[in-house]
């Protein structure tokens, strides 16, 4: 039998500021966006060093990913192996891998070479919350909610995962745009894990 698969949470940062479930739970309209990244994560207090040394695309969706999952306890209900992430961007690793390239012609920088790959951001969000499931990064010109939204639907269908976290996660140019939402089995009265609906939300429609 197909498990009914519904959108339980979701987390959008873009444009200086930070909407969790419809609401606007952080904004800073004047700071630049790596202000804006470093603002927000003094404000919520999070407590994790090595955010300092992420490049901008694992910050962005760090970031994201540390507000989804607040409070959702998700190692208490689910096993790490049952938990996925699958994300996809527009610009892959590209704003690291220039910075890389400039390194080059002095010394090539080890910790600007960690980053260039987007896949590098699934890694620390699953470090920092053990998650040991599914995980993939596939890189489009826009977000595909059809492609989204099927690939993990197959992956409750085949039993490969309990809950995932899915969406979008992309930094390039001084822009971050993160959309993540938590996908689940087992709950009533919530949007349909469908294209359409995940599109609205990340339209904000």
């Amino acid at each position: 039998m197909t498990p009914s698969v519904s959108i339980s949470s979701y987390v959008i940062l873009r444009n200086s500021q930070i909407i969790l479930n419809g609401e606007v739970i952080f904004e800073n309209k004047e700071a630049t966006t790596l202000n804006f990244l470093q603002t927000a994560y003094d404000h919520f207090q999070i407590n994790y060093p090595k955010f300092f040394k992420m490049d901008n695309l694992c910050k962005t969706g760090f970031l994201a990913a540390e507000l989804l999952l607040r409070d959702k306890k998700l190692n208490e209900k689910f096993p790490s192996e049952e938990i996925g992430i699958i994300f996809s961007n527009a610009n892959s690793s590209l704003d690291t891998d220039i910075k890389y390239e400039s390194s080059i012609s002095t010394a090539p920088s080890p910790s600007l070479f960690a980053y260039t790959l987007p896949n590098v951001l699934i890694g620390e969000i699953c470090i920092r919350h053990r998650i040991k499931g599914e995980a993939a990064c596939f890189v489009f010109d826009i977000f595909d909610a059809t492609f989204q939204t099927d690939y993990v639907n197959t992956l409750f269908e085949t039993g490969k995962v309990k809950t995932c976290i899915s969406g979008w996660a992309d930094y390039y140019n001084s822009k971050a745009e993160t959309f993540f939402y938590l996908a689940e089995t087992g709950k009533e009265n919530l949007e349909i894990h469908n294209s359409s609906n995940v599109n609205k939300i990340f339209q904000g429609l």
